[in-house]
């Protein structure tokens, strides 16, 4: 975005002469460009093709089509899709407890807190003042330095020559001062801080999706290693179960060494495969006790596994023009450049006249009850007006410098656009490799099933050796694994896109 040239921000540009200060006064002007929204690249898809509306479809858990369609609306608690209690429980607490929400709305207020000190600067500034002084004055200097008569006759002056003089004197005073904001410099200061603000709200609703889809990511998750742990688990018991056979078939004299060995090195792996899975099963639970704000001795009720999440079925797919409009992140980013374009305004009202007012109205007298008798009364107004003539380029090169960051801003802001339409992307891209994937590790699973049951049977009959069935025992394992990755792949992704499109912050109802 090419930031535009310092101009009068109410039309056609103004004469910088008498006029023109008449009319941004009368018509609250506001120098410096006026908002614009930085342009776009155009994206009508998320793909130099178009993308099928459904994804793969298998005979399996977890197996259902997913339907896109921009028609839908994202609900608020779109997690409330996979259908299970324990998860919506787990984000509510998240939400009440979590300290990341906590600081994002501290950030939010400060920022709303700035925004209504600034906009104090349009009204005057009232003090008042009282001074009670006790003086005593040489007798060198008194004559010249004493109050004199007061208003009810008293002459405070020396009793002689060359003596102090000692008296009280009381100063009552109201000051009021005033700026005129001809330029609108505090127009663009206010306006800048609301951006800011604006960014801040955004920031806040990015802050709740996140935590809930990374709740959600955990979920799925320990979900996925708990089946994966269930599995090995279940692998090895059937490797122990062979090698008792085995081993029994050694000392009676019907299996080889080898076999034997084999066995015992295919109890070893699948042994080896459990800690890995065993830690991260709590390393995922740590790091949903902390998501709800939790002490790590302190642990959450729920538990998930694979089972109990349904996956949607019925997903939205906004357009890349509504994206925009609904990714929190955009919308921060786009209030960033507003603020870097009302911060212009400000820098070109710097180097513009400024003008001030200023009053005071007070008394001051010997006595307190005294201060505001005719006598003791004072008053002055003063108006000024003040141009700088040279200050080493300081403002201009100022102005520039917001400039600057204008262009900055808006670059920054293009970038998080692009990388929005390609977050979707990428997410959708992962959504259609999860169903072949998905139906991929079922036919494989199926297979190796197969293959396993008829290694069994031709091995109780002699056609082929132990080895054999090992080799289809290990086929089938991993096969099984591969499966419950993929479903939990399924899943985690669903989720992802959800996040992707912005996750429904818009339908969130507020207290």
């Amino acid at each position: 975005m090419r930031p535009q040239r310092a101009h009068i921000g109410c039309g056609k540009a103004l004469s910088l002469g008498r006029g023109m200060l008449v009319l941004a006064a009368v018509a609250g002007c506001a120098v410096g460009p006026n908002y614009k929204r930085p342009a776009l690249p155009a994206a009508d898809s998320y793909a130099p093709s178009p993308l099928p509306p459904d994804t793969a479809a298998v005979t399996a858990p977890d197996g259902a089509a997913q339907n896109f369609s921009a028609a839908r609306n994202i609900s608020a608690q779109w997690w409330a899709l996979f259908q299970s209690p324990e998860l919506n429980a787990l984000i509510e607490r998240a939400y009440a407890a979590n300290p990341t929400i906590d600081a994002a709305l501290a950030t939010l207020k400060q920022a709303q807190e700035n925004v209504y000190a600034q906009r104090g600067f349009f009204f005057p500034t009232i003090q008042a003042s009282y001074t009670r002084q006790r003086s005593k004055l040489s007798g060198n200097t008194a004559q010249a330095s004493e109050p004199g008569v007061q208003g009810d006759g008293e002459n405070i002056t020396q009793s002689g020559p060359a003596l102090p003089v000692t008296y009280n004197f009381h100063t009552a005073e109201i000051t009021v001062g005033f700026t005129p904001d001809v330029f609108g410099g505090n127009r663009r200061q206010v306006e800048s801080l609301q951006a800011q603000a604006d960014a801040a709200r955004y920031q806040l609703e990015a802050a709740y999706v996140t935590l809930a889809s990374n709740v959600v990511a955990a979920a799925i998750q320990e979900a996925s290693v708990r089946a994966q742990i269930t599995a090995v688990k279940a692998i090895i018991e059937s490797n122990s179960h062979s090698l008792d056979i085995l081993q029994e078939q050694l000392r009676l004299g019907y299996a080889m060494r080898l076999d034997v060995a084999a066995q015992e090195s295919a109890l070893a792996q699948s042994q080896q495969l459990l800690s890995p899975l065993e830690r991260q099963l709590e390393q995922t639970r740590d790091l949903l006790r902390v998501l709800v704000g939790n002490a790590p001795d302190h642990d959450v009720p729920e538990t998930f596994e694979l089972n109990s999440l349904h996956l949607p079925e019925d997903l939205p797919l906004a357009l890349p023009s509504k994206l925009i409009e609904q990714r929190p992140d955009v919308l921060a980013a786009d209030e960033q450049v507003h603020a870097a374009s009302a911060q212009i305004g400000l820098a070109v009202a710097n180097r513009l006249p400024q003008f001030s007012i200023s009053g005071d109205l007070g008394g001051d007298a010997t006595h307190f009850s005294q201060m505001f008798w005719g006598s003791g009364t004072f008053w002055d107004v003063i108006g000024n007006v003040s141009q700088t003539i040279f200050d080493g380029g300081t403002l201009r090169h100022r102005q520039r410098a917001a400039e600057q960051a204008l262009v900055q801003a808006a670059a920054q802001y293009r970038t998080t656009v692009l990388a929005a339409f390609q977050n979707v992307a990428d997410t959708l891209h992962a959504l259609y490799s999860d169903a072949d994937t998905l139906k991929g590790a079922v036919a494989a699973q199926q297979a190796a099933g197969v293959t396993l049951e008829l290694t069994q049977r031709q091995l109780q009959t002699g056609y082929v050796s132990y080895l054999a069935l090992l080799s289809a025992q290990q086929t089938y394992q991993q096969a099984q694994i591969t499966l419950i990755q993929a479903q939990a792949s399924r899943l985690g992704d669903s989720a992802a896109l959800f996040q992707a499109l912005g996750g429904g912050w818009w339908n969130r109802v507020r207290n």
